[in-house]
């Protein structure tokens, strides 16, 4: 049955798709953002904006969705399923969104070398989360669905231990104490994102059980 409704539903995938893609996207550009903050290029602020354009974007589609249920007979898979899946990929861009605030609201000009780390991380699986989407309209890709969800999993995992090993650093090298602070928001926020990829492979994981 779910093969037979997808040629008619196809906007929901291509809309999650489009999306996915976003995501992607802002995990690229959240690290280019840090990265331009450790060599003081300039281009921060670009990068901030290009930030909040990307997750416009994210939520004109979340939008569109999101009307589509109502107003649509027969959707691909659970209707709650659907609701969950575009909001917590949304959450996804809200965080990275907020990771941006913060550095300009904490006038953050001095990033370690952790956070790159931990972006460089974020980054990856913010692109899993984009492989992971594209997947979903054959549930003949469920082994490989269910191998991203693993993968998102792992680094979420890396992340936390990333955050760790940053936030005992900060707190026993960095002497201002504003400074760790700051940091300590910015690393956590960070560590934030991946917990929000791995609420989608969650969700995904849920939809790949409940309709292969």
């Amino acid at each position: 049955m779910f093969g037979a409704l997808m040629p008619k539903e196809g906007k929901y995938f291509e809309s999650f798709n489009a999306h996915g893609d976003l995501v992607a996207l802002g995990g690229t550009t959240l690290s280019k953002l840090i990265a331009a903050l450790s060599s003081e290029s300039g281009d921060a602020q670009r990068l901030a904006d290009e930030i909040d354009q990307i997750e416009s974007r994210a939520d004109d589609i979340t939008h569109n969705v999101l009307s589509q249920l109502h107003t649509s007979f027969i959707t691909p898979f659970d209707r709650d399923e659907i609701h969950e899946l575009i909001n917590s990929m949304d959450n996804i861009l809200d965080t990275i969104q907020d990771v941006a605030e913060a550095m300009s609201l904490y006038d953050i000009h001095r990033v370690p070398p952790d956070a790159m780390e931990m972006c460089d991380s974020t980054e990856r699986c913010c692109a899993k989360v984009a492989e992971l989407v594209r997947l979903l309209s054959n549930m003949d890709n469920a082994p490989g669905i269910l191998k991203l969800c693993k993968e998102i999993d792992d680094l979420e995992t890396e992340v936390d231990r990333q955050l760790r090993s940053a936030m005992s650093k900060l707190f026993r090298e960095e002497p201002d104490v504003r400074e760790i602070i700051k940091l300590k928001e910015i690393y956590q926020l960070v560590e934030a994102v991946t917990d929000r990829c791995k609420d989608v492979a969650g969700t995904v994981e849920a939809i790949v059980l409940e309709n292969s």
